[in-house]
């Protein structure tokens, strides 16, 4: 009896350990198959090598290929299994750390176009996320079902919100501080000294060895398409990291101001460039630049309405400047150009030779008279250094987080998906 009793116990161990093995098993398949809910857990122990493989030693390039914004969807998911278990200290140490680590690396790439775009488009993406996935209806109107399902639980994280919006802001500026210190030494020579046709006296920036007449040759075109190779590099870097096509707006519509501001400034305060001449080859140049936003298709931006006063100069240069009927054409096409610029750039005229005649004192009095009724600013100068406020505006994703893939290179072995 008894050892048929073992035997029969011995039977029934064995069938439990086999059933348990299978149901382990279809475990094992099924959380393959369907059961990722878009979370990544860690444990507190690991948020440093999390924080320093996701995000202070990341290197752009090495996610070249993958989802834009990846980092952010990564933290996020993160940020989500720390509300799904209620844990708020998780949450509050992951959002801190985060926002150290990316000022800590914008920090050491201060004069990194390329670093400050990808964490400004990674940082308004966490953003994003966070009012996407907060549970606040007015962010929920273009959810899916299934993105509905991803929404945080239990914090509400409006705080951590102001702050990502305020690093936002600081990431932009240092973007645009890049980029204009970037540009601004090649603006002056590309837009007012390259001129390509005889007649101009003026300074010809050194190093080039090529000099000629003709309007289409390399010299001037290499100078101009020098700015406009530099702008379109900004912008390919822009869009393949993602960022928001609202900030690359704004991007392109500050750097015209600054083209703008830098250009008109000197055109104010040299001699050498008031030429009929220089008007002509400007406008040709601004020409060249109205086309290159067309073609990026950023000529939404506002980026043109920032180059109207030079414009207008670049027409005043090539205006007769005689008669009265002159006087009024000058004062109804100079409607971005304050008094004071008008009658400097009279002043400063330099005729193109023997034939053509200087501004007349009674013709820049009639000027004066005509807009004296104007309540215009008194400074000369733009100021080239003025930044546009910013905006960013709300901009939800069409991923869900369960469709997200996270390559080996960036090394989260210890993240588990749940």
């Amino acid at each position: 009896m008894k050892r048929v009793q073992d035997l029969e116990a011995a039977q029934t161990l064995a069938q439990n350990g086999k059933r348990h093995q299978e149901l382990s098993r279809q475990v094992a398949v099924q959380r393959k198959e369907k059961d990722f809910q878009g979370m990544l857990e860690y444990h507190r122990e690991d948020e440093a090598l999390l924080i320093r493989n996701l995000v202070t030693e990341l290197k752009p390039q090495a996610l070249a290929g993958t989802v834009p914004c990846l980092p952010a969807y990564i933290l996020y998911m993160c940020i989500r299994h720390a509300d799904y278990v209620n844990d708020d200290l998780k949450v509050h140490s992951l959002l801190t750390s985060t926002i150290n680590g990316i000022k800590k690396v914008l920090k050491k790439h201060s004069d990194d176009f390329e670093m400050t775009s990808f964490w400004l488009s990674n940082t308004c993406r966490l953003l994003h996320c966070l009012k996407q996935y907060s549970g606040d209806e007015g962010f929920m109107t273009q959810n899916t079902a299934k993105q509905n399902e991803h929404c945080l639980k239990n914090f509400d994280l409006t705080e951590y919100r102001q702050v990502l919006s305020d690093l936002s802001i600081q990431i932009y500026q240092q973007l645009i501080k890049i980029a204009e210190g970037v540009l601004q030494p090649m603006i002056v020579s590309a837009m007012l000294e390259n001129e390509s046709i005889q007649g101009l006296s003026g300074v010809k920036p050194t190093g080039y060895r090529k000099r000629s007449s003709s309007m289409a040759d390399g010299d001037h075109a290499y100078c101009l398409e020098a700015v406009i190779r530099q702008m379109s590099s900004f912008h390919t870097v822009m869009c393949d990291q993602g960022l928001d096509p609202e900030i690359i707006l704004q991007v392109f519509k500050q750097l015209f101001y600054m083209i703008t501001a830098v250009t008109l400034n000197n055109l104010l305060l040299r001699k050498d460039v008031c030429s009929w001449s220089t008007g002509m080859q400007l406008r040709y140049n601004i020409s060249q630049l109205e086309e290159w936003l067309r073609g990026r298709n950023l000529h939404q931006s506002g980026a043109v309405q920032t180059m109207e006063p030079l414009i207008q100069a670049a027409q005043l240069l090539q205006l007769k400047k005689k008669t009265p009927e002159d006087a009024e054409a000058i004062c109804s096409l100079s409607t971005s150009l304050s008094t004071q610029q008008i009658v400097k750039i009279l002043n400063l005229y330099t005729p193109l030779n023997e034939f053509e005649e200087r501004v007349t004192v009674g013709f820049i009095r009639t000027i004066q008279a005509q807009l004296q009724d104007r309540n215009d600013p008194q400074q000369l100068l733009l100021d080239y250094k003025h930044m546009f406020p910013v905006l960013f505006p709300f901009n939800p994703s069409a991923l869900t987080m369960d469709s997200i893939h996270i390559p080996a290179c960036l090394n989260l072995e210890f993240l588990t998906e749940v």
